[in-house]
């Protein structure tokens, strides 16, 4: 997508936007691009790679994760686009199987080349003699995206039942899936069983979710509200880490007892709560710097590409330590933590960004997926979608796509096969 294109597209937008609710988009996914590449202390020592992360070699790093975990700001925002969509669907008549469709279209199209890429890498690295272990961890660490995918796609199927819970429960549903996330905590940290917590995925996302609801609906006006709601949340993560056994850091780190991110835990419904407060209490000061010609293209123009940048930007990361290793290691021998290091920080960002312009500008297309006209679409048909979209990308993310007996060709294929049917147009009877 050009400039120009971009330009007319701010210029078209209508005076009625929420443009805080694209602004917020754009700042969350580009604060966890950044934090991931931070995070990434890797080294290359004798010509051999040094793996390292940020959050185990610096434990002071950790309360900073109370601001680079940005997730919830983003499902803050799905709530509220979700809520708009889904009510506009509703007003014209449009049913649940045809705007299902519309969503998935727009989260899943995107991830097929990332997958096909991968797949393609990995089968002929493997041929070749790479290490299966290099390429797990290269996998893994590409497919890491996957995760929020697969949980945002579950959140979006079940908005319009979860909209309808907030119209007839309003704020009671925010504390009734507080409490439920808790209980599926107690449930799954008491008995050791990760399946358990993986229900807070939906539990706790869905939670947040609810808050977009309410800031639509103007249940969240005034900034002592909106500061209000910032500091139940902040009472309720820091007395969860005081005296539960969550940890402080809100990224997940290995080796630990407990992740506060895989499976997602209650204190990131918390943190959603202080961070929804904060964003929103800056919402009048946001409204009015956006109002300008540059920072409002700066955004739409992320907003346009907004998936392709999430996607890729770890895979342009991987392949540029590849690249690296091929040549010496060149550019990656400072030794993580010194001065030099921390120096170079702006400079590793300039390149890894350099690198994912690349990527958006070679695919970015596929985040606009031509527009079709749907007559009537089988509510089984985007929910079959989602179900085995969402399998194959939660176990991509746990796992990559390699595993000691070699590739596990079939969970991208999964995924793929499962975007294809989003091309299915069912035959309708005459007159139907």
């Amino acid at each position: 997508m050009d400039l120009a294109t971009v330009r007319d597209l701010a210029a078209a937008t209508p005076a009625t936007r929420n443009r805080v609710v694209d602004l917020l988009r754009a700042a969350a996914i580009l604060v966890v691009v950044l934090g991931h590449w931070l995070v990434a202390a890797v080294t290359v020592r004798d010509g051999e790679l040094v793996p390292g992360h940020l959050l185990d070699l610096a434990p002071w790093t950790h309360p900073l994760t109370w601001v680079f975990q940005v997730m919830p700001v983003f499902f803050l925002v799905g709530g509220y686009s979700n809520a708009l969509s889904w009510r506009g669907a509703r007003a014209r008549g449009t049913s649940y199987g045809v705007w299902l469709r519309g969503r998935l279209r727009r989260l899943l199209v995107p991830v097929v080349p990332l997958l096909a890429t991968w797949l393609v890498v990995v089968t002929v690295a493997s041929a070749a003699g790479v290490p299966a272990a290099t390429l797990r961890s290269a996998s893994q660490i590409a497919l890491v995206p996957t995760w929020f995918l697969a949980a945002y796609v579950v959140v979006c199927a079940v908005a319009p039942a979860t909209l309808w819970l907030w119209e007839r429960t309003g704020w009671a549903s925010v504390v009734g899936g507080l409490v439920l996330g808790s209980v599926v905590d107690l449930v799954s940290i008491g008995t050791g069983s990760l399946a358990v917590g993986f229900a807070n995925y939906l539990v706790v996302w869905g939670t947040v979710h609810q808050l977009g609801y309410a800031w639509l609906d103007g249940r969240l006006g005034g900034t002592a509200r909106r500061l209000g709601l910032a500091a139940v949340g902040l009472v309720g993560t820091v007395a969860l880490v005081w005296v539960g056994p969550y940890p402080v850091s809100m990224i997940g780190i290995d080796g630990a007892v407990v992740n506060n991110s895989y499976p997602t835990r209650v204190t990131l419904g918390f943190l959603g709560l202080l961070q929804a407060g904060l964003v929103l209490a800056l919402e009048p000061v946001l409204a009015r710097w956006l109002r300008g010609e540059r920072p409002w293209r700066a955004t739409v123009l992320v907003n346009t590409r907004i998936m392709t940048i999430y996607l890729w930007h770890l895979t342009a990361m991987v392949g540029t330590i590849g690249l690296s290793l091929l040549v010496g290691g060149f550019g990656l021998g400072l030794e993580p933590l010194s001065a030099g290091w921390w120096a170079s920080r702006p400079l590793w960002w300039a390149v890894l960004a350099a690198v994912t312009v690349g990527f958006v500008a070679l695919l970015g297309r596929f985040e606009t997926p031509r527009r079709r006209e749907d007559a009537g679409v089988p509510v089984w048909l985007p929910v079959t979608v989602a179900v085995l979209a969402c399998g194959g990308l939660g176990s991509m993310a746990g796992q990559g796509i390699v595993g000691d007996d070699g590739v596990h060709w079939w969970w991208p294929v999964l995924v793929i096969a499962a975007v294809a049917l989003l091309r299915v147009t069912p035959r309708t009877k005459p007159g139907g």
